[in-house]
């Protein structure tokens, strides 16, 4: 009587548990096709974009170049970047920014790289001074301090490790987010890479978000700082 129960308990328990992955089976297509009626198209894409004045940095002559490079990113690679100028490594749209993290740890790199977002800061009428530049390094150590229009803030001071790179890319997006919120900006800096092909782009939420719904989520694409550190474990 106990092995008739066991056999139709088992038996029932196997029709139940069929149908259930039948129904999640004929659920799935169901969904991929929902994702697929949703996604925009390139064209939606720009016109999202310029909504939200995301072009608004970029130079008139640039701009039709640009726009139709960001379309064809999202088109073909559904990838989130824009146009370079010639063989430069430029963007036109001067919210993307390549980072070398490497450069940017070393002597010099700091005010290369911000001399180079500084076109950003002039485009929103906004003031980036530098001076006062820092260092103090000991065999361990090293201490690297700059005052942006006249804070201090830290660029690195830490003793040497594997995160040097990460270290001074996070304080660099760090201390140029502290200096548009102090003069009110609604942009920021969010990162994207480091390592020596870093990236970083200029962003105010709303873009961010439109970002977020419309691109991949992963490492080659924009995230808040503390995703960013947590996904790099720093």
């Amino acid at each position: 009587m106990n092995k008739t129960l066991l056999l139709l308990f088992s038996f029932l328990f196997l029709s139940c548990n069929s149908k259930s992955q039948n129904i999640i089976k004929e659920k799935e297509p169901e969904k991929q096709q929902e994702i697929a009626k949703n996604k925009l198209t390139g064209n939606q894409i720009i016109v999202g974009l310029d909504k939200l004045n995301f072009f608004n940095l970029t130079e008139k002559k640039d701009l039709k170049e640009t726009k139709a490079e960001f379309e064809k990113s999202y088109n073909e690679l559904n990838f989130f970047e824009g146009k370079m100028k010639g063989e430069s490594l430029i963007f036109t749209d001067n919210r993307f920014y390549f980072i070398d993290s490497e450069t940017l740890f070393e002597g010099g790199g700091l005010i290369q790289y911000l001399e180079t977002v500084k076109k950003s800061f002039d485009k929103l009428n906004l003031k980036l001074e530098f001076s006062d530049e820092f260092n103090n390094q000991t065999e361990r150590h090293w201490t690297h301090k700059i005052k942006l229009n006249g804070k201090e803030y830290i660029a690195f001071d830490n003793d040497f490790g594997e995160n040097d790179w990460g270290i001074s890319y996070i304080n660099f997006i760090e201390m140029l987010n502290d200096q548009l919120k102090l003069q009110k900006s609604n942009e920021r800096f969010y990162p994207i890479s480091s390592g020596n092909d870093g990236r970083i782009v200029l962003l105010t939420k709303e873009q961010f978000e439109f970002v977020k719904a419309n691109y991949p989520i992963n490492k080659e694409h924009p995230m808040e700082i503390s995703e960013w550190k947590h996904y790099n474990t720093m």
